[in-house]
């Protein structure tokens, strides 16, 4: 996202032109970013050439899988749904890992069937109903336990996923305990240890304590995992407040953990990925002056992008082209919908605004189009990849035709 003659543009197209073109609101996605995330995140560990799998909820969108699947990646899924969507994008099952804690009968059996690499199994219980259903099918499945190492990944309560009041894996004394039970079992292959502490995750040291952690666990058991699978959750800058995410740190921590033991390492980055390729287009629709500040009324709401109503995250915005004229107005971009949480940002000296006028809502490419919803009966909007100059439709509009 750059401004070219003080026009906003995704790649060499201007946001005008789409809003013009497509009508609001509209999701974008850059191309050029996306491939040079994946080639990035790669490159920061191509010293043990680790598996990467696209954490696919963060963006379920078919046809950006499919470009995503032409980077040689895999996928990381959470439900049936997920796994169904990364098949049908040409993401071979080999390549696929299956997380979440409440995996039912019939998604597990979805993932034999399908022979996907790993099963990452997150209570006995779960384990159990694998081993049963894998006896039913006469098969030996591959299957990963997902330890929780009660690391705190400094991130926002709600996407904290690694500390022992989180619902997600088992602790050191359940894993030990599992692995014991399950090694030598007649169905069950255990091949690897998973963890996951997180998501939006800027610093690289609670990735540091979480490797020592499972340091600790490996030399207690007698087991040998050919996966040492390590999640994902690396942050990006949202605002200019946010910091780097450190991979140079992170990956010397990762090649001082394998020359103690040596694993295949994998990967399920999401919005590493896709986070910033991501811009929403939308029209103020009326600005209303409230006596202490005004509110931008845009087209877009908290259907369309969830995350600051979720999670009280902050998202750049900007005009789709610059002036010099600055409000002296705090504004307080919001949404239609019936709801106070539906609202972007409350910002001062933005540039002045008039109605009818595009904005940019920017850093949407993860948990935008995946969180979005029909509230208030709102269709769901268009979908566009950028590459250079030239549009690509990804996903129609939703008519309420459709919908209703």
């Amino acid at each position: 996202m750059k401004y070219i003659k003080r026009k906003l543009t995704i790649e060499k197209v201007s946001v005008e032109t789409i809003a013009k073109k497509f009508g609001t609101p509209t999701y974008c996605y850059s191309y050029g970013k996306l491939k040079n995330n994946i080639n990035n995140f790669k490159r920061n560990f191509k010293s043990f050439s680790p598996l990467i799998c696209f954490a696919v909820k963060s963006n379920t969108n078919i046809n950006l899988l499919k470009e995503i699947k032409k980077f040689g990646l895999g996928a990381d899924v959470v439900s049936v749904g997920e796994m169904m969507v990364a098949l049908k994008a040409g993401i071979k099952p080999n390549k696929i890992v299956f997380s979440g804690v409440g995996k039912t009968s019939h998604e597990i059996r979805y993932a034999i069937e399908k022979k996907i690499l790993l099963i990452n199994a997150e209570s006995e219980s779960e384990i159990k109903e694998i081993e049963k259903i894998a006896k039913i099918k006469k098969k030996k499945v591959q299957i990963g336990i997902r330890l929780n190492p009660n690391t705190d990944a400094k991130t926002l309560s709600q996407i904290s996923t690694g500390k022992k009041e989180n619902k997600f894996g088992v602790n050191s004394k359940s894993f030990i305990k599992l692995v014991e039970l399950y090694k030598n079992s007649k169905n069950i292959e255990l091949k690897c240890l998973s963890v996951h502490i997180g998501s939006q995750i800027l610093d690289y040291k609670p990735y540091e304590k979480m490797l020592n952690v499972i340091m600790k666990i490996l030399n207690k058991v007698n087991h040998k995992f050919e996966f040492i699978d390590l999640g994902g959750g690396m942050g990006i800058s949202y605002t200019h407040k946010n910091k780097v995410f450190n991979y140079k740190k992170y990956n010397f921590a990762i090649k001082k953990f394998l020359n103690n033991y040596k694993s295949k390492i994998i990967f399920e980055p999401g919005r590493a990925v896709i986070g910033n390729t991501g811009i929403l287009v939308s029209k103020v629709i009326y600005i209303k002056n409230s006596g202490k500040k005004n509110f931008i009324i845009l087209d877009a709401a908290m259907n369309d992008l969830m995350r600051p109503a979720l999670y009280g995250s902050k998202h750049k915005i900007l005009p789709s082209s610059k002036s010099n004229r600055i409000s002296k107005e705090i504004y307080e971009f919001v949404g239609p919908i019936c709801e106070s949480t539906d609202k972007f940002r409350t910002l001062k000296n933005f540039q002045k605004l008039k109605e009818k006028e595009i904005i940019a809502i920017c850093d949407v490419g993860a948990y935008g189009m995946s969180l979005s919803s029909n509230y208030n009966v709102r269709t769901k909007p268009l979908e566009l990849i950028i590459k250079g100059s030239k549009i690509k439709i990804i996903k129609k509009r939703q008519k309420h035709e459709e919908l209703i």
